[in-house]
């Protein structure tokens, strides 16, 4: 800090010194270029100049080369600013100018953490560890929780499923109780956020959580999603952004799709317990644009006594021209999915023999779901706006059987029951941005509109046995729709303080078409929200950052407009359509150190209804208010630019806060979890990382009575390049061999010839054991 105020000491000197002489003597000229992370031209962009003592600035305009000239400048010293739409603005203090000379000043844009763009490259996002100025972090991001995993850090570790890279975000942990076709369980922030309440996913421009869902509301499947073709993850924590609304109190996370691959990619893997992948992928130039083209095959048993017998067939196709800041997408994603379950089972059954830590109860649960959508992207951007519109249609379908009670419903069928789901969904995003004022103060207004229709026919809850239905519960044919607005104003009051401030507006209408004449009905309700972020800094490479903000999650619309109970026939009472969340948070990003990214946040959030899984209903339902406050802390280190060590922390305290003699603990809310781990880059012809994550116990019953436990694993990997453009790859999952839990609940259940009224228990799905898999990946 004192060397910048003395550089900016010695700039006014030098311009008051030669400022007498300044008119006499011929002007001085600067000239360069402006680029991007990946050294692409940024066309359109601002840069501004002006005399280091005041006095009348100089602008122009980068051409399509992304150059730029500024004529007729004084001699003496200027302070140049470069500023485009969606990239951090990047200054550059005391640049010298002298009589008749041309001065050369090149400058590197890196995007903002919360931009907008066509991700065209793995280097598209930043590692903020490679940070080397204060210059460099100004704007980057409003809030410690939010960032970004850089598509070329992406395949630094192992996954034995696509949702593993949700873990590659601080704090957030997945599991699975099921079978591999089904939903991840997601844990963030004190939450056990089920297959996704308040975790808002998006995948290559379309939303994946899905409200008023057969098996939960806002279940977010992500087996579709190709790891290799996924460009960069954005995601932010809490309730800050206006432009995020429905599921996201805990946080969102957005998965952007390349458009271009560097080579033709073709990868066979093969594993233990019948695993096998086959992926090819390639993105020819066509006519002006490129044509991506995905294909992947999947099949995997897992070590159940019952075989997963899992299979799938996933296909992406986009065609893509311009580049990141303007041009568009036209992106076809297709998934058909098929399993058998080996759901969570009773620990008593393990424990005296009578099932294995693998085994099962339900020989026919299972499921199959299919997914096919169409999704477009328009992106303009000029040197002060930037509009942006994408729109999305998509096919969704599920049936999933489960049984997770056994034979405490029905002692001679069983309890297993059918879960159904069939919708069409379409919506669309739609948003400017407008760049006001001039040089270090500037604001970057930006409105939008957002809207999304689901019509669902039907979605169902159905009695089963071995698959075959018995009887309905309830069928109800759903028509909801929601729209949204709001206006979010990033300001820069000068080169250390920073505020952006929010607003959102949602409006949802929902019609209930059910078998029950009772349960039919039809609703309204609206949400504004209020978003307020203050950034200041860098201080020595620091910045600090205060967050507050509202937001809300749906419930299901069933819920909306119930009277009656499906199951039992007793009068039962509507929730609230839209609950309201309110979330604060104090933080700071640090790069003081060489190298090395930290950030931390103290937060809080408090929700008016909690959304909570129920074991032996396989569903979600409103429950009590609830308060978390909670600790995060995280880590990214570079020693060397072929080494990259990394560490994450949290922390929560999560509580019920109304009067209940049950207790005031949440079940399933994660309190602690930590994940650590070293990557290396091509030495020797190797690469490789290990990985541990220790996921920290938690409450199963409201009293803390019943606790599950915790759980550790370690995972790794490690590449052999045999020549450029082929690898051998082999993976490790849980390579101690842990025998830990996945996932645990606590409830009632029967199994034969146990009491009629059932036995209370923990239920368990274990994690797999050591698993090795081994790959070939060869591109052209």
């Amino acid at each position: 800090m004192r060397r910048r105020l003395r550089g900016r000491a010695c700039a006014v000197l030098v311009a008051m010194l030669w400022g007498a002489a300044a008119s006499a003597e011929p002007p001085g000229r600067l000239a360069g270029r402006v680029t991007d992370g990946t050294s692409a031209a940024l066309p359109g962009a601002s840069v501004e100049a002006k005399p280091a003592g005041g006095g009348e600035a100089k602008t122009a305009t980068t051409d399509g080369d992304g150059r730029y000239r500024l004529e007729a400048l004084a001699p003496g010293a200027w302070d140049v600013s470069f500023h485009l739409p969606n990239f951090a603005q990047s200054v550059v203090r005391g640049v010298v100018i002298r009589a008749g000379e041309q001065r050369s000043l090149d400058a590197t844009l890196h995007l903002r953490m919360t931009a907008q763009v066509l991700v065209t490259a793995p280097l598209t996002f930043r590692d903020l560890s490679t940070v080397r100025s204060d210059e460099e972090l100004i704007g980057i991001a409003a809030a410690a929780s939010s960032g970004v995993v850089a598509g070329a850090d992406l395949g630094d570790r192992p996954l034995a499923r696509p949702g593993d890279l949700v873990e590659r975000v601080p704090g957030v942990i997945i599991s699975q109780h099921s079978g591999e076709g089904k939903a991840n369980q997601y844990y963030v922030r004190g939450f056990n956020i089920d297959h996704g309440t308040d975790l808002a996913l998006h995948v290559a421009g379309l939303p994946v959580n899905m409200p008023t869902h057969g098996h939960g509301q806002g279940y977010a499947d992500l087996n579709f999603v190709i790891p290799e073709l996924v460009g960069g993850i954005q995601f932010q924590k809490g309730t800050y952004d206006a432009r995020e609304g429905d599921f996201s109190a805990a946080g969102s996370l957005s998965m952007s799709y390349l458009n271009v691959l560097e080579r033709p990619l073709a990868k066979l893997e093969l594993g233990e317990y019948g695993y096998r992948r086959l992926l090819v992928a390639a993105s020819p130039r066509l006519g002006e644009g490129h044509l991506l083209a995905a294909l992947e095959l999947g099949a995997n048993d897992g070590p159940w006594t019952l075989p997963d017998d899992f299979r799938k067939l996933n296909g992406v196709i986009r065609y893509s021209r311009g580049s990141g800041q303007s041009g568009f997408s036209l992106t076809g994603l297709f998934y058909d999915a098929e399993w058998n379950s080996t759901d969570q089972v009773p620990r008593r059954a393990v424990a005296d023999g009578r099932l294995s830590r693998f085994g099962h109860v339900d020989a026919s649960d299972g499921g199959r779901s299919h997914r096919h959508s169409l999704v477009a992207a328009w992106q303009r951007g000029a040197p002060r706006s930037l509009t942006r519109v994408e729109g999305y249609v998509s096919r969704y379908g599920m049936n999933l059987f489960s049984n997770f009670s056994y034979f405490l419903g029905d002692p001679e069928n069983g309890d297993q029951f059918e879960q159904r789901d069939d919708r069409w969904l379409a919506g669309f995003r739609a948003n400017r941005t407008w760049v006001l004022g001039s040089g270090l103060r500037q604001t970057e207004l930006t409105a939008g509109l957002q809207a999304r229709h689901d019509d669902i026919a039907p979605v169902g809850l159905y009695l089963t046995r071995a698959r075959e239905r018995l009887a309905t519960t309830r069928e109800d044919q759903v028509r909801q729709s929601s729209g949204a607005g709001y206006v979010q104003a990033d300001t820069w009051w000068n080169d250390t303080v920073r505020t952006v401030v929010g607003l959102r507006g949602d409006l949802y209408a929902f019609d209930v078409d059910s078998l029950d004449p009772a349960n039919s009905g039809s609703d309204t309700a609206g949400r504004l929200s209020p978003k307020l972020s203050l950034a200041l800094g860098p201080f020595d490479r620091t910045e600090l950052y205060l967050n507050y903000g509202w937001g809300f999650h749906s419930n299901d619309a069933r819920g909306a407009t119930i009277t009656r109970d499906p199951a039992s026939g007793e009068p039962a009472d509507p929730v609230d359509p839209l609950v309201r969340a309110r979330g604060a948070e104090l933080g700071l990003r640090s790069l003081a150190l060489p190298g090395v990214q930290l950030t931390a946040a103290l937060w809080g959030l408090d929700i008016d209804s909690e959304l909570l899984f129920v074991g032996d209903a396989g569903t979600t339902e409103a429950s009590r208010p609830s308060r978390r406050r909670g600790v995060e802390l995280a880590a990214d280190w570079s020693p060397q630019p072929w080494l990259k060590l990394d560490g994450s922390w949290a922390w929560t305290h999560a509580r019920f806060t109304d009067d209940d003699p049950a207790g005031d603990r949440i079940p399933g809310a994660i309190e602690g979890v930590f994940a650590a781990g070293a990557a290396f880059h091509e030495r020797s012809r190797l690469s490789g990382s290990l990985r541990v994550r220790w996921f920290g116990p938690r409450p199963l019953i409201e009293d803390d009575s019943v606790r599950s436990e915790s759980s550790t694993l370690v995972n790794a990997d490690l590449v052999y390049h045999l020549r450029p453009g082929w690898a051998i790859q082999l993976s490790a999952f849980n390579l101690l061999d842990a025998e830990v839990s996945d996932v645990d609940y606590f409830y009632a259940s029967r199994l034969p010839g146990e009491p009629l009224e059932g036995i209370e228990d923990i239920h368990t799905h274990p994690t797999p054991p050591r698993t090795f898999r081994i790959g070939l990946v060869a591109t052209f």
